[in-house]
C-alpha cells in the first residue's frame, strides 16, 4: 500500500512528481477504439501521455478487457508501450484483477500517484480509479486522454471520479506539471511531439 501521502481531498493542490507516478493505460483495444466518439483525441492524447513517461522514466502498466475477444491494444499505443508490464482482466477494475495490483505495488521507486488514461471512462476507468482511492493511491485522470461510445457517459464517468477524490485535468495540464519548465530534457524531447 502507498505510503506518505497527502489526503486525496488536497490531491487538487500538490504537485505532480514524476517519481511518485505510473502511468495505467486501459482497454485501448482493436474491437472498442472504433466505436468510442473522441477516439482521435483520445489515442493523439495516449501517445504524447506514453511518450512523456518514457522522457521522465515513468513507468507504465497496460490493461486489456478479454484480449481475445476485442483485441490487442491498439499498435499506436502497443509500440510505445513495448515492455511495460500488462495483464489481461476480464473484470471491469484493473483493481479488480488478480494480477494487476501486484503489477503496480511492485513498480520500482514510491509510485502513489496514478495517472489514469484509456477507456471506457464510465466503466473500466471509473471502476479503476475507486479501486486505486480504496487502495490509498493518489488518482489523476486526463479528461482528454479517456473515452466512452457516448459523450453523456464520458461526462458521467469523470463526474463519479471526481466526486469520489479524483484529480480531473487534461494531457497539457499533466504534462506541463511533470515537465516543470522549458529547460528540462523531458521538454526538448517533447517538443517535436507538442506542435500541432
Amino acid at each position: 500500500m502507498p505510503t506518505d501521502r497527502p489526503q486525496p481531498a488536497n490531491a487538487a493542490s500538490q504537485l505532480l512528481e514524476a517519481s511518485r507516478c505510473a502511468l495505467v493505460v486501459i482497454d485501448i483495444q482493436e474491437k472498442l477504439v472504433p466505436a468510442i466518439f473522441n477516439r482521435e483525441s483520445l489515442v493523439r492524447n495516449v501517445q504524447l501521455l506514453t511518450r512523456l513517461a518514457g522522457a521522465l522514466d515513468i513507468p507504465a502498466v497496460v490493461s486489456t478487457q478479454y484480449a481475445k475477444g476485442l483485441g490487442e491494444t491498439i499498435p499506436e499505443i502497443a509500440s510505445l508501450t513495448a515492455g511495460a508490464p500488462s495483464c489481461d482482466k476480464n473484470v471491469f477494475s484493473c483493481f479488480g484483477s488478480d494480477v494487476f495490483p501486484s503489477l503496480v505495488k511492485h513498480l520500482s521507486g514510491q509510485r502513489n500517484t496514478l495517472l489514469l488514461c484509456g477507456m471506457e471512462s464510465h466503466i473500466c476507468v471509473m471502476q479503476t480509479a475507486l479501486g486505486a482511492l480504496q487502495e490509498g493511491y493518489l488518482v489523476h485522470v486526463a479528461s482528454d486522454a479517456v473515452g466512452s461510445r457516448a459523450e453523456s457517459n464520458w461526462r458521467a464517468g469523470l463526474d463519479r471520479m471526481r466526486d469520489a477524490g479524483a484529480v480531473i485535468s487534461s494531457t497539457e495540464m499533466m504534462m506541463y506539471e511533470l515537465m516543470r519548465g522549458s529547460n528540462t530534457a523531458a521538454f526538448k524531447a517533447m517538443l517535436p511531439h507538442l506542435k500541432g
